[in-house]
């Protein structure tokens, strides 16, 4: 059972984990080839080649098409082989997309994106998700497993929330593995929760869709 101290804990933590996307003026949509990023298919699936397994994810472009696509964007250029997850908090999240394997920061290659929170896609368990600045339309390129039901990074009266925009279909045992990882307070990052041990994406892909 999660504490009342946990659940504070969490969103303390969401309003300073969440946080660390890069801000940079939008860029064009025009730069890469839409074609790539199959606009007709309405659950893509990436395939996530990790040091520790693979995982698959089902994204959901009717409920997320900006994020959607903004995400694929970084997945057929690339964009996310090689990255590292720089943050992880045991039945929180799991968190990449925005440092190389050394732990330098990443840009924001594709600009921001409208934060779409309000979906109706919620941040339960093994759903992917957005990270971003305080700013609710800050998202760039990373994102988030939520290895628990995190009901604090959701919408609310007054509050944004993170976008979802898909879930994992495979390999969920590979997400609660990294959640596991020994973490340290980095001194070169001042970061908390950075692995000891990176845990690194090797190459993501779009899979061809299902005939």
């Amino acid at each position: 059972m999660i504490s009342l101290a946990t659940n504070y804990f969490r969103l303390a933590v969401a309003c300073g984990l969440l946080v660390l996307s890069t801000m940079v003026q939008a860029k064009s949509t025009d730069d890469v080839d839409a074609k790539l990023l199959q606009p007709d298919n309405l659950f893509p699936v990436v395939k996530m080649e990790t040091n520790m397994g693979v995982i698959l994810v089902e994204l959901d472009r009717p409920k997320a098409p900006v994020t959607v696509d903004n995400f694929l964007k970084y997945v057929v250029t690339g964009g996310y082989d090689n990255t590292a997850f720089h943050r992880i908090i045991e039945g929180f999240v799991v968190q990449g997309g925005g440092m190389d394997e050394k732990y330098n920061s990443l840009d924001d290659t594709f600009g921001t994106i409208t934060n779409e929170a309000g979906n109706g896609l919620l941040n339960d368990q093994y759903s992917i998700a957005m990270a971003r600045q305080a700013h609710p339309h800050s998202a760039g390129r990373q994102f988030y497993f939520n290895v628990d039901d995190n009901k604090s990074l959701d919408p609310g009266p007054r509050s944004w929330g993170y976008t979802v925009f898909g879930r994992i279909i495979e390999g969920e045992d590979v997400v609660e593995k990294m959640a596991e990882v020994a973490t340290e307070f980095n001194a070169d990052l001042s970061m908390q929760d950075v692995p000891v041990n990176t845990v690194i994406l090797r190459k993501a892909t779009l899979l061809p869709p299902e005939a």
